[in-house]
């Protein structure tokens, strides 16, 4: 009979890929290619002021489990301020939401989607950065949205302009 059991998957406090994604650090510690699709995890270093701009997902669940710092989660249902240990899911379904560092100092993220894909979208519009390196964004003409919102749609998202849940 042949033996089906898996190794577990470690990751050094190093270890992952690490990719810049607007401004901020994504580390990816278990992709879905290891995890046969199921999920994925990503550590999320955001900087003050600072996160993903309004955007949907009908498809997988997306969780955040802030380890430092302090973020606003802004969504069609209203918001809310997920401070340090705070837990929040995004269902599937497709609810328009993002989240902004409100904190003065680098916020720290948790972040496993379910299923896996997530990390491809970044992966593809992402950065290969070194452990602790940071690239500012840069900035967007209407070729580069254009762009991004096609990758976007590739990976079952949908980008929203920056004020879209602001008078929702």
């Amino acid at each position: 009979m042949e033996n089906t059991k898996h190794a577990p998957i470690a990751v050094d406090p190093e270890g992952g890929e690490i990719l810049s994604v607007v401004g901020g650090n994504y580390r990816v510690l278990i992709s879905g290619k290891q995890t046969n699709g199921a999920f994925a995890t990503i550590e999320m270093l955001v900087p003050p002021k600072n996160g993903p701009g309004p955007h949907s997902h009908a498809n997988f669940y997306e969780s955040f489990f802030i380890l430092e710092g302090e973020v606003e989660v802004h969504s069609e249902a209203g918001s809310y301020t997920a401070k340090k240990d705070s837990f929040v899911v995004v269902p599937q379904g497709g609810i328009v939401h993002y989240f902004k560092n409100v904190s003065d100092k680098l916020a720290r993220l948790l972040c496993i989607v379910v299923p896996s894909g997530l990390e491809e979208f970044f992966e593809e519009i992402g950065t290969p950065v070194a452990f602790g390196e940071f690239i500012p964004p840069q900035p967007m003409d209407t070729e580069s949205i254009k762009q991004i919102q096609a990758i976007a749609q590739k990976h079952g998202q949908i980008l929203y302009p920056p004020d879209f849940l602001e008078n929702k």
